[in-house]
C-alpha cells in the first residue's frame, strides 16, 4: 500500500479539507427510535463531524452552506400522493417503526429535506469543482416514487440526480450501494433511466430489482470475501461522470439489522479501495444504514479515507459527545451557572431574615435555575427537546427530604399541559471516606410518547425516556468534577439501570461487582427485556437458589484507577457464581423495589 501522504496526494491531488454537508437538524428528532427494535444511533452526524474536525480532515470552511430541499425538486422524484402523505404522523411512523404520537411531522420534515438538500449540495458542489464530497445524513435507498419504508422516506440520490439534470449535467450516473440491504427504493426511482447505473453489494435477496448489477453474499460474510466481491464489482462499473456511494455501516459485525461480519478495518479497506478506483471523478458519499455503537465511527473512518488517505484505526475508547461536552463545560463560566460574588436574592434574604424566600434557589449549593438552563441550552439539549414538540422550558429547584431536586419543566404542545421533563434529585455524600455526588432519583419523561409491542415498558418506567440518558448521565459527570468531588454514585433499582452502565460505573463492593459481572455474562445472549423483566420477577437463580436483585451503590469514579480496586475480590466472586433463567410463568407477578 501507499504511504498515506503519497495516497492522499494521488486521489485528490493538492490536500485540502474534505467538503462535508451536516447541518443542526441532522439528529433525528426521535427519541424512541434509540431504543426501539431497530435503534438509530441518531447522534451520528454530530459524533462523526466533532471527530473529523478534531483530527484536521474537516474545517468550519469546509462545511457546505445549504437549504431544504425545494417540494418542485421532489416532484421530479415522488408522486404527490406520497409527498402529501407525509404531513400524516401515521405514514411518517410507518417508515420508522413508530408510532404516530412520536412524531412531530414538521421537524422530521425539516431534517430529512434537509439531508436531502445536502445530497444535493454535495452532488452540484463535486460536479462542479472534481472533489469528493461526504454528506452526513444521506443514502435514504428504500425510499420509493410512491412509498418509503426502512427509515427512508424520501431518495436523497434521486432526488439530487434531477437537480444535476436540471442543471444542465448530461453524463452517466454510477450509484454504488454497499448497505447490507438492497437498494430497492433506488432501483425503482431509476428504473427507466438507462443512464443510470446502479451496482450492489448486499445481504438479502428482495427479489429481481430490473438493470441492477447485484451481488448477493451470505449472512456472516467476513473481509476477505466481501472484498473480492468489491474488486469485482468495481471491475464492472461503466465510465460515469458522478459518482453515488453508500457507504453503509451495517455490515460491521454485530450490527443490529445487518449481518454480515466485516470488521471496522475491513470496511475502511473497502472505501479506501473504492476511492481509489474514483479518483479524480465527482464523488458524492453518504453514510446510509448502522446501527449499532460503531455506527459513527464508520462514517468518520469514510471521512478520513476521503480527507486524509488514513486507514489507521479510530481508538475503541473515543466518545466524541463525552468530548464534545467536556469541551463545552470548560467554557461554562462558575458565575453564569450560578456561582457568583454578587448578592443574589437569596443573599440579601440571609442577611435581612423577615425577607428570606420559602424557595430553595441553589441546587447543590452552586447551580441557580437560570445557570442549569443556560448549561442545558449550550449542550443543545433543550433544542432537542423543543423539536420533539415541548417549549416554555424552566428549570424548577426545591428540596425533598435530604436531596435537592432540580426538574425541567415544559409546555407539550400536543395539549398545551405543562409537564416534567426531566427530575434530578442529588446530595453531596461521602462514601468510603471521599464525597461524591450521590444520585438519589433521575427521571427523563417523554409524555408525548407511548409504549408499544415494538418498544415495551421496562420494570419501573412509567412513559418512554427523552433519548437524553447519554447527556444526562456524562453531565452528572461534569457536575462532579466541577464541585471537585470523586465521583457520581447511585443505587440501581432494576437490573438494566446497571446494564445501562456497565461500561463506566461499578458497584463498590467487590462482591456485589464479581455477581453483577457474573450475572452479565450467564444473561448475555438473554435479550435486555427478557433478562431484566427475569431478575425483577424473581426467575434468576444464583447457583441454583433464588436471586434477588440487589440495588446497592454503584459509582463512575474520575479516577480510572479507583475502578481497578479490589480487582482481584471482583474476579474471585465473579467465578464463584452461576446464574441461570426459569422459564416465565403466563402468571408470573412483577416484584417491586
Amino acid at each position: 500500500m501507499l504511504p498515506n501522504p503519497l495516497r492522499a496526494l494521488l486521489l485528490h491531488g493538492r490536500r485540502r479539507p474534505l467538503r462535508i454537508a451536516w447541518d443542526e437538524t441532522y439528529r433525528l428528532p426521535l427519541a424512541p427510535v434509540e431504543t426501539g427494535p431497530a435503534p438509530l444511533e441518531t447522534r451520528r452526524a454530530d459524533d462523526a463531524l466533532f471527530y473529523l474536525m478534531e483530527q484536521g480532515a474537516v474545517t468550519e470552511d469546509s462545511l457546505l452552506t445549504f437549504g431544504p430541499v425545494t417540494y418542485d425538486l421532489l416532484e421530479k422524484v415522488h408522486t404527490k400522493a406520497w409527498l402529501e402523505s407525509l404531513h400524516d404522523p401515521a405514514a411518517l411512523a410507518r417508515v420508522y417503526a413508530l408510532e404516530p404520537r412520536d412524531v412531530v411531522v414538521d421537524e422530521l420534515l425539516k431534517t430529512l429535506r434537509m439531508a436531502v438538500g445536502g445530497t444535493v449540495a454535495a452532488a452540484r458542489l463535486s460536479v462542479k469543482e472534481r472533489v469528493p464530497a461526504l454528506n452526513l445524513l444521506g443514502g435514504f435507498h428504500h425510499a420509493a416514487p410512491g412509498k418509503g419504508s426502512g427509515f427512508c422516506a424520501l431518495n436523497d440520490v434521486a432526488a439530487a440526480v434531477a437537480a444535476l439534470r436540471q442543471d444542465g449535467f448530461e453524463g452517466r450516473v454510477a450509484v454504488l450501494d454497499f448497505d447490507f440491504h438492497p437498494p430497492d427504493g433506488t432501483a425503482a426511482c431509476f428504473v427507466d433511466d438507462r443512464s443510470v447505473w446502479i451496482g450492489s453489494i448486499s445481504g438479502a435477496d428482495w427479489g429481481p430489482m430490473p438493470h441492477v448489477d447485484e451481488t448477493v453474499l451470505p449472512h456472516r460474510t467476513s473481509d476477505g470475501p466481501y472484498l473480492d466481491a468489491l474488486d469485482a464489482l468495481l471491475g464492472r462499473m461503466p465510465d460515469a461522470g458522478v459518482v453515488f456511494v453508500l457507504a453503509g455501516g451495517d455490515v460491521v459485525a454485530g450490527d443490529r439489522l445487518g449481518l454480515f461480519a466485516l470488521s471496522l478495518q475491513g470496511i475502511r479497506e473497502r472505501d479506501r479501495r473504492v476511492a481509489e478506483k474514483l479518483a479524480g471523478l465527482p464523488q458524492v458519499w453518504l453514510p446510509a444504514g448502522g446501527y449499532g455503537p460503531h455506527a459513527w465511527k464508520i462514517v468518520a473512518g469514510t471521512g478520513l479515507v476521503l480527507g486524509l488517505g488514513r486507514t489507521d484505526p479510530i481508538p475503541f475508547d473515543v466518545d466524541p459527545l463525552a468530548l464534545r461536552m467536556g469541551r463545552i463545560s470548560k467554557k461554562l463560566l462558575p458565575e453564569a451557572l450560578g456561582s457568583s460574588f454578587s448578592l443574589t436574592e437569596d443573599d440579601v434574604a440571609d442577611l435581612m431574615p423577615g425577607l428570606r424566600s420559602p424557595k430553595r434557589r441553589r441546587f447543590l449549593d452552586f447551580y441557580s435555575a437560570q445557570g442549569l438552563e443556560y448549561a442545558l441550552e449550550n449542550y443543545r439539549m433543550l433544542e432537542h427537546l423543543r423539536r420533539l414538540g415541548f417549549d416554555n422550558l424552566h428549570i424548577e429547584i426545591d428540596k425533598t427530604g435530604a436531596y435537592d431536586r432540580a426538574r425541567l419543566m415544559g409546555r407539550d404542545g400536543s395539549t398545551g399541559n405543562t409537564v416534567t421533563l426531566i427530575e434530578l434529585e442529588a446530595a453531596v455524600e461521602r462514601i468510603r471516606e471521599v464525597s461524591v455526588l450521590f444520585v438519589n432519583w433521575m427521571s427523563l419523561r417523554n409524555p408525548r410518547a407511548v409504549f408499544s409491542t415494538g418498544r415495551p415498558k421496562l420494570p419501573g418506567q412509567e412513559v418512554p425516556g427523552l433519548g437524553l440518558a447519554r447527556e444526562m448521565t456524562l453531565l452528572l459527570g461534569l457536575i462532579a468534577k466541577r464541585l471537585q468531588l470523586d465521583g457520581v454514585a447511585f443505587r440501581p433499582s432494576w437490573f438494566h439501570m446497571a446494564y445501562a452502565a456497565r461500561d463506566t460505573s461499578r458497584f463498590i463492593d467487590p462482591g456485589r461487582q464479581g455477581r453483577f459481572e457474573a450475572l452479565l455474562r450467564d444473561l448475555a445472549p438473554v435479550p435486555l427485556l427478557e433478562a431484566t423483566r427475569a431478575v425483577s420477577e424473581g426467575r434468576v437463580r444464583l447457583n441454583g437458589q433464588p436471586y434477588e436483585w440487589e440495588p446497592e451503590e454503584m459509582v463512575r469514579w474520575n479516577d480510572p484507577e479507583r475502578a481497578e480496586a479490589d480487582r482481584e475480590l471482583v474476579v474471585a466472586e465473579r467465578e464463584r457464581c452461576r446464574f441461570t433463567v426459569e422459564p416465565r410463568h403466563p402468571a408470573a407477578p412483577t416484584r417491586a423495589h
